[in-house]
């Protein structure tokens, strides 16, 4: 059975190579304190980009190992569920504050956004509308519950930044789990419209083969 994936119009060769690439240089040191210097950066661009890594990764998987892990993954529930604690974990404040001390735990959060993106990657076509919205409805409102927290909190939730730099996270993270929501939103009634088309037009196909 083929597997269903998204798909880029890039070689897999060259989705490999870009995920070797980006994951590489965001490893850099000056690169990795640069980004999380911020709270904001450190949360919604590197982590972000580590996430697109792990997808370039997975897109340069070859159709015996992409075969191997969708018999563990049907429907893309299990890479979905495994992204959604990923994620979930990571906006615990603990986790920021000991990736930026203990080299252990930034090296543990690389690899484990790096799992996420290609778990998302080869999970999100399979798992369809459905397990899609089962996924994003326990992702984003805890994402928004966690920017709620971070904007409204009189003190600072991460000893390592600025209770200003928390507060602007935090509306960042309700602002980005709202567009998402109405994002999915759009591309669900999209795509109920193509295939109530497709239906239509399948349906007046034989009527007009009898005329």
């Amino acid at each position: 059975m083929r597997t269903k994936t998204l798909t880029l119009p890039i070689p897999a060769r060259a989705q490999w190579a870009m995920g070797c690439l980006l994951a590489a240089w965001l490893a850099l040191p000056f690169v990795r304190a640069a980004l999380e210097q911020s709270m904001l950066r450190h949360m919604l661009l590197q982590a972000p980009l580590l996430l697109l890594a792990g997808a370039c990764l997975a897109g340069g998987m070859g159709p015996r190992l992409r075969a191997a892990v969708a018999r563990w993954n049907a429907y893309g529930i299990t890479g979905l569920l495994a992204a959604a604690g990923i994620l979930s974990l990571l906006m615990v404040p603990r986790a920021l504050d000991l990736a930026l001390v203990v080299p252990a735990i930034e090296t543990l959060k690389f690899a484990l956004l790096l799992l996420a993106g290609a778990a998302l990657r080869l999970s999100w076509a399979p798992a369809g509308l459905l397990m899609q919205g089962f996924f994003l409805g326990n992702l984003l409102p805890m994402m928004a519950v966690a920017g709620q927290l971070y904007a409204d909190s009189p003190v600072r939730i991460c000893n390592a930044y600025l209770l200003d730099d928390q507060a602007r996270l935090g509306e960042w993270l309700i602002a980005l789990a709202c567009v998402a929501a109405v994002g999915w939103l759009a591309q669900v009634a999209r795509t109920l419209v193509l295939r109530e088309e497709r239906a239509l037009a399948a349906e007046s196909q034989p009527e007009l083969q009898n005329q």
